[in-house]
């Protein structure tokens, strides 16, 4: 069939079922969080189109059951041989459209081996790593959230407004367990997932250990640690779990995606700092309190809520690289090892205070 020059004719001719769009996407997790609210988007606005979505296996562990997609899964590339058998794979995969939502160069080279008339990658200042040589069609540039960004895919490609909501396909089995595990916790229930992938967001292990102790002191609360099966992260919540051994449940590093969004439904607030939790959590419904000085949190925070979140991003941005964060670029980060050290435990406590109440 031919394709109309026009991108928005070409979506809004009265028959899409032809419409065959794959998307591009592997990691991290709370990136893939983010971009789920924009394939969201996408089915309402082209509920007949044929989605694709190429992702990693951790991704799909959250994702797989998700109405209405396709999923391609396979690690990303690292040698020639996984080059080669990408390109195999979709030798004979025609689309119509490639929406190209990650740019590094390990996944640029993944675009020429998608066939389609119609690739859509990030504006010139977010295309990183030469992703502009390999799409035909950008996203317009706007200094907002990563979730904005990915929802502009959709407009670009629909011309229609999209907005944001999740859904993800998490089962009453996972909800169960996570009830389950949560039942003996005594009420209100605090989560901590207090270890990022990225040191310098890490905030100070003293701080955490002072906030377990502080919120059990004033609520009596319950407080659910979780987080990966990184030595350092596994270590730091054991510590942790020891200050309360009544009231503290760790389950760091023993949960899978769908748990641990089935856990996040269910707590009254998480306190994290920059890390994929903070996007689960956001997706699930739960007040985030979010901890941020290495980036903005207009940028990454919890999408739309961030009420609650401590940023400490513009002092950071004044005393580590003397400048005004209001001359600074969208995507300005301060790789400082003392940045999140401005965040103070009576910050989360105020914050905590908002979504708990006084203490009884």
């Amino acid at each position: 069939m031919a394709h109309p020059a026009n991108l928005t004719a070409f979506v809004t001719e009265p028959d899409q079922s032809y419409l065959r769009i794959a998307i591009v996407r592997f990691s991290a997790l709370g990136d893939v969080v983010m971009v789920s609210a924009a394939v969201r988007a996408l089915q309402r606005s082209l509920p007949a189109a044929q989605i694709t979505w190429i992702t990693s296996p951790p991704a799909y562990a959250l994702l797989k059951g998700m109405e209405g997609v396709q999923f391609e899964v396979m690690e990303k590339p690292r040698s020639l041989a996984d080059y080669l058998a990408f390109y195999r794979a979709f030798r004979h995969r025609p689309f119509d459209v490639v929406l190209a939502m990650q740019a590094n160069l390990r996944i640029n080279l993944l675009y020429p081996a998608l066939h389609a008339p119609i690739k859509i990658g990030f504006d010139r200042i977010r295309a990183r790593e030469g992703q502009w040589l390999f799409c035909n069609r950008r996203i317009p540039y706007n200094d907002s959230h990563l979730v904005d960004s990915f929802l502009s895919f959709i407009e670009t490609l629909t011309g229609d407004p999209a907005a944001a909501t999740w859904d993800l396909p998490v089962d009453n089995i996972d909800m169960d367990w996570a009830r389950e595990q949560l039942a003996a916790l005594p009420k209100p229930w605090v989560a901590l997932h207090p270890y990022a992938s990225k040191v310098e967001r890490n905030w100070k292990p003293e701080r955490y250990a002072a906030v377990v102790g502080e919120a059990v002191a004033r609520w009596g609360c319950g407080v659910l640690l979780t987080g990966g099966n990184a030595p350092a992260e596994i270590s730091q919540c054991e510590q942790l779990s020891r200050l309360a051994p009544a009231n503290v449940l760790n389950l760091c590093g023993q949960t899978t995606p769908k748990q641990l969004a089935a856990l996040l439904s269910q707590v009254d607030v998480l306190v994290a700092p920059d890390t994929g939790s903070v996007h689960i959590a956001r997706a699930m419904g739960t007040p985030v309190v979010g901890l941020y000085a290495v980036a903005s949190p207009q940028l990454t925070g919890p999408y739309r809520q961030l009420e609650y979140c401590v940023d400490r991003y513009p002092q950071a941005v004044e005393k580590y690289l003397g400048k005004d964060v209001r001359q600074l670029p969208w995507n300005t980060r301060v790789h400082h090892a003392d940045a999140m050290s401005l965040i103070e435990v009576a910050d989360v406590m105020r914050q905590l205070e908002k979504i708990l109440g006084q203490p009884g």
